[in-house]
C-alpha cells in the first residue's frame, strides 16, 4: 500500500506539472513577422562535422532567405571533417569557411561556435546545425522577434522530420514535447530551455558573460547552459519564439544506437546545471516514470509461488494498466497542442502505444547520462 500512495502521489505531482506546462504554452503568444525590414546585421554560425550529406540543402536554403542579403553572413566552421564537408562548403562563395584548430578538447561544438563567433560580424548571433532546414522567413523572422522584444536570447522551434518507422516517428514526438516544454518553459521564465538548432542572441550578451568560460570543459551544452548564463544577467530579455515562419526542421538520427547516445548527450548536461529550478521537474519526471518499473517489479514479485490468475496479481496489473491510461490522458492536451502547431497532429493517433518505449528510454538515458561517457560523432566524451 505504501508503494501505490507514493505512486498516486507522484502521479498527482506530475498532472499538476504537465497542467501547467499545456496551459502555459497555450498562453505564448503567435509572433507575426511585420514584412521585411532590416535593423540588425546577422551572424549564423554552423559547426559541422563529417555533414556533406546534408551540408548543400541548408547553404541553398540561406541563399533563399528573404532578409537582405547585405544584412547577414553564414559562417560555418568545419570540425575536422574527414569527409567532403569543406569542398561542398567552398562552391557557395558567399559562405565563409572556417575550421576548428584545437584537438583533444572535450567540447569541440562550443569551440566551433566560439571560433565563428570571434570572427562574426553581426550584432545578432543566430546558431542552427548542418542537418537543419530552415524557411524562407526564417532569418526575417528571428530579426523582427528580436527588434521587437528587446531580446538578448530568442529559443526559436525545431521539429524533427521523420517518415513512418518507429524510430522516426518515436524520436519526432519526443522531441515535439521538448519543444513545447522549452516554449511553456521560457514564456514563463520559470527555467532556461533551448535547443542549438534554431537560437539567436546577442554577441555583445556573449562577450559579457564570457562566452563559453566556465561551461567549456562539458561536452554539451552549448545552448542551455549558455543561456543560462546569458538568463542570469538578463532576465527580463530572454525570449521563446512562437512562429511557424521560425520553426527549423531538423533530421532523425538513422538507430536506435545514436538516438540514445544524443539523448543520453542530452541528459549529461543536467549534473551540469546552475539552474536549480529544472532540478526538482526532472527529479519528479524521471521518479514517476521509474514508477512504472517499481510496479511492474511488485507485481512479479507478488506472482512468485502462486498462479497468475490470483487476485492480487491481476489487481497490480490493473492499477499499472490504469496508471498508463492516466498518464496518456493527462499528456494528450498537451501533446495536442504542441503537434498542432508543428502540423503534425496525425502524431496524436500513436501517442498511446509509444507509452511504454517513452518511460524505459526515460529511465535509461537518465541515468546513463549521469554515468560518464558516451559517442558522438565517432568520438567518444565524457
Amino acid at each position: 500500500m505504501i508503494l501505490l500512495y507514493i505512486t498516486i502521489g507522484l502521479f498527482i505531482l506530475y498532472s499538476i506539472l504537465i497542467i501547467y506546462y499545456w496551459l502555459a504554452w497555450r498562453s505564448v503568444p503567435f509572433f507575426i513577422p511585420p514584412g521585411p525590414m532590416a535593423n540588425t546585421r546577422i551572424s549564423v554560425i554552423i559547426a559541422a562535422r563529417n555533414e556533406e550529406a546534408n551540408i548543400s540543402r541548408l547553404l541553398e536554403a540561406m541563399q533563399a532567405q528573404t532578409y537582405p542579403k547585405a544584412f547577414f553572413e553564414t559562417i560555418v566552421v568545419d570540425d575536422h571533417s574527414t569527409d567532403g564537408t569543406a569542398a561542398i562548403v567552398r562552391e557557395f562563395p558567399t559562405v565563409r569557411l572556417m575550421n576548428v584548430k584545437e584537438d583533444n578538447i572535450n567540447s569541440y561544438k562550443k569551440k566551433a561556435i566560439e571560433t565563428g563567433i570571434g570572427a562574426a560580424t553581426g550584432d545578432w548571433i543566430i546558431t542552427t546545425d548542418a542537418d537543419c532546414l530552415p524557411s524562407p522567413r526564417w532569418l526575417e523572422t528571428m530579426a523582427a522577434f528580436k527588434e521587437n522584444k528587446q531580446a538578448v536570447f530568442v529559443a526559436a522551434p525545431v521539429v524533427i522530420e521523420c517518415n513512418s518507422s518507429v524510430l522516426q516517428l518515436f524520436q519526432a514526438m519526443d522531441f515535439m514535447v521538448l519543444q513545447g516544454i522549452t516554449g511553456a518553459s521560457v514564456h514563463k521564465k520559470i527555467h532556461a530551455m533551448c535547443n542549438g538548432a534554431n537560437l539567436g542572441y546577442e554577441r555583445n550578451a556573449f562577450k559579457d558573460v564570457n562566452g563559453f568560460s566556465g561551461i567549456d570543459q562539458i561536452a554539451s551544452g552549448d545552448d542551455m547552459l549558455l543561456m543560462h548564463k546569458i538568463w542570469k544577467k538578463y532576465p527580463q530579455r530572454i525570449h521563446y519564439l512562437k512562429s511557424k515562419e521560425a520553426i527549423v526542421s531538423t533530421q532523425p538520427v538513422k538507430s536506435w544506437r545514436e538516438f540514445f547516445s544524443q539523448r543520453i548527450r542530452w541528459a549529461s548536461k543536467a549534473r551540469s546545471y546552475d539552474d536549480k529550478s529544472i532540478l526538482p521537474v526532472l527529479l519528479l519526471v524521471y521518479l514517476f516514470n521509474l514508477s512504472f518499473v517499481v510496479l511492474l517489479v511488485a507485481c512479479c514479485c507478488s506472482a512468485l509461488g502462486k498462479p497468475p490468475a490470483t487476485e492480487e496479481f491481476s489487481s497490480w496489473w490493473v492499477f499499472i494498466l490504469g496508471l498508463w491510461i492516466a498518464k496518456t490522458l493527462i499528456e494528450l492536451p498537451f501533446f495536442y497542442s504542441v503537434a498542432k502547431f508543428f502540423d503534425k497532429s496525425w502524431a496524436v493517433f500513436y501517442f498511446f502505444f509509444f507509452q511504454p518505449l517513452h518511460i524505459f528510454y526515460t529511465i535509461g538515458s537518465g541515468l546513463l547520462g549521469q554515468l560518464g561517457k558516451y559517442r558522438w560523432k565517432g568520438r567518444t566524451v565524457k
